[in-house]
């Protein structure tokens, strides 16, 4: 909300792209949920990377590494893509995990390959999930957004097949 001298005004009234502001709210909450998403997958690949024991612990920890910095940096720009359209992220861990089909292994210490299996699977239903989003931000008229989301499947896919290459 904007204060003005006259009244409060919504941020999405103020933004005239072509977009109803009905549409950008729904794009919002798909990028919300893209959103805790990558958040989620960032914590549990981080987790991986700290706990890995394997005969591989060097090259998989700095795989990890590498892989959560790539998250990392997508989250950020997910969230920032909810702002440049006009919305509100959600930026609380309760929100992420209500909100993210990614699910943690609390209280267990998987072993390395199960580590990379299920980083597999969580990309491969991102990547789902993101071929989704596109075709219903291109029917919400948000080309712009579907392109952006095609970039982060794109970069999903590719961390996907870095970690096949580790599975036997």
């Amino acid at each position: 909300m904007i204060r003005s001298k006259s009244k409060t005004v919504n941020i999405l009234d103020k933004i005239d792209t072509g977009i109803s502001r009905e549409n950008l709210q729904k794009i919002s909450n798909i990028l919300n949920d893209d959103l805790a998403d990558e958040y989620v997958l960032l914590t549990k690949t981080r987790n991986y990377h700290w706990n890995v024991e394997d005969p591989r612990f060097n090259d998989l920890h700095k795989f990890f590494e590498e892989q959560y910095e790539l998250i990392s940096a997508a989250v950020d720009e997910v969230a920032e893509r909810v702002r440049a359209i006009g919305g509100r992220t959600r930026a609380t861990l309760k929100e992420f995990i209500n909100s993210s089909q990614i699910r943690e292994d609390v209280g267990t210490y998987p072993n390395a390959d199960t580590m990379l299996g299920n980083l597999l699977s969580d990309h491969e239903a991102i990547i789902k999930t993101l071929r989704k989003n596109i075709k219903e931000c291109q029917d919400l008229n948000d080309e712009g957004t579907a392109n952006f989301l095609t970039d982060k499947m794109e970069e999903h896919e590719k961390m996907a097949w870095m970690l096949r290459s580790f599975i036997s």
